[in-house]
């Protein structure tokens, strides 16, 4: 049984369609489908009640037979917008207009090879390695992912670190026995500039960055650049062992490097990282208890909700609930996300403390289609000097159409 889990679980990832996606055309040697789900919800937080877009999204995939007992695939998707989301504009001219965001932005697309003995090989925007260790927490519907280190730079995707859905990733994936695993090497180049003014309002994120490094005094704030910043391929893995048919252990990383030369010749050369492990007892959509909990410890890898780069920190996420036979879910989650002393002194601003609970039930009328209401408690501490807007309370209810 152990065996079929973790098998099971790198089917999913290779070309098996997932639960809520539909077969629409198969014959001996090609078979295409389609998933996602639309998502909508009336939410208030922050003062306001509003109709939202749930993380809608639709997506396709294509997997081919190939001799040998290889397979080739391939899956495209895409976040879909399809309630509207308008605003007004007034600009320099004195005139009106509305701006609306897209209807469609990608998600996922990559290509692949898979073989039951020889595993996975992928190139593309692909889930991370990373997100094996911490994704049985993710599983809220409103509020979640805000510790684990995967959407990274306020919330993003992930992809800039590789630690979410990471762009231009080359990934292997194998199982033996209980075990199965992943490795990963982002392969891209990114820069930024650091100036003078930045330097001079203090949002410098490197400690060897000082201003006075390149002019020994304290001048008047500038865009001057003053150093360029590379942060270019990243690598990451991840490890899952089926212990029993109820509780899965999980562990991994992820590295990529901050460097550059300040106009001085001082060099600037700082390591994102971040490792961890998770656990998880029971499976989400299956009756009765489910636990996971997962904790990872990181440096210069995530921001907090300035933007500012977090020197170091700490984070745990959990998720608890019971599904009974009428399809009544109630659910608990806890996350925390804490920045450490290097952070504290280098901003001298005071604590960052991301903390929050969610409490909500979930009613699974079928396999594809879901009520729920989740209600989001705040206990973030931020120190007020540092101007950090804080969290909010609120509370959201939505339907959920898995296609």
């Amino acid at each position: 049984m152990k065996k079929t889990l973790v098998a099971s679980a790198l089917a999913a990832v290779i070309f098996v369609p997932s639960v809520s996606a539909i077969e629409i055309y198969k014959d001996d040697k090609n078979a295409v489908e389609i998933g996602g789900w639309m998502d909508a919800r009336i939410i208030n937080t922050q003062g306001a009640t509003e109709v939202v877009n749930g993380a809608s999204r639709i997506n396709f995939g294509f997997t081919r037979e190939m001799s040998d007992g290889w397979k080739a695939f391939t899956k495209l998707e895409w976040s879909v917008n399809p309630f509207g989301n308008s605003d007004i504009e007034y600009n320099n001219d004195s005139a009106f207009s509305s701006e609306s965001d897209e209807f469609l932005h990608n998600r996922l697309g990559y290509v692949g090879l898979g073989h039951d003995t020889y595993g996975s090989l992928t190139i593309g925007k692909q889930w991370g390695a990373w997100y094996d260790v911490v994704y049985n927490t993710n599983l809220v519907n409103t509020w979640d992912g805000n510790a684990s280190g995967t959407y990274t730079y306020n919330k993003a995707d992930g992809a800039i670190n590789g630690t979410g859905r990471g762009d231009n990733t080359v990934q292997y994936r194998n199982a033996f026995g209980d075990v199965s695993f992943a490795l990963q090497v982002q392969l891209k180049q990114d820069s930024f500039d650091l100036t003078e003014s930045s330097l001079d309002n203090n949002s410098n994120p490197f400690p060897t960055a000082d201003k006075n490094f390149m002019t020994g005094s304290s001048t008047a704030s500038t865009s001057e650049t003053i150093a360029t910043v590379e942060y270019n391929n990243t690598v990451g893995g991840s490890i899952t062992y089926a212990a029993t048919d109820m509780l899965t252990l999980t562990a991994g990383f992820n590295l990529g490097e901050f460097d550059g030369t300040m106009a001085s010749g001082e060099g600037i050369s700082e390591t994102d990282y971040i490792y961890g492990a998770g656990l998880t007892w029971g499976g989400f959509e299956q009756p009765g208890f489910y636990a996971a909990i997962n904790i990872n410890k990181n440096e210069f890898h995530d921001t907090d909700n300035m933007g500012r780069l977090m020197h170091d920190a700490v984070g745990l996420e959990s998720l608890f609930s019971y599904k009974f036979d009428n399809g009544l879910k109630p659910i608990f989650a806890y996350n925390y996300l804490k920045a450490g002393d290097a952070y504290e002194a280098f901003y001298n601003d005071g604590e960052f403390k991301r903390q929050f609970i969610v409490a909500g039930l979930h009613f699974v009328w079928d396999e594809q289609t879901m009520l729920y209401i989740e209600a989001r408690k705040d206990m973030s501490e931020f120190n007020a000097g540092n101007q950090t807007p804080d969290e909010s309370d609120g509370v959201a209810i939505g339907i959920r159409y898995y296609l």
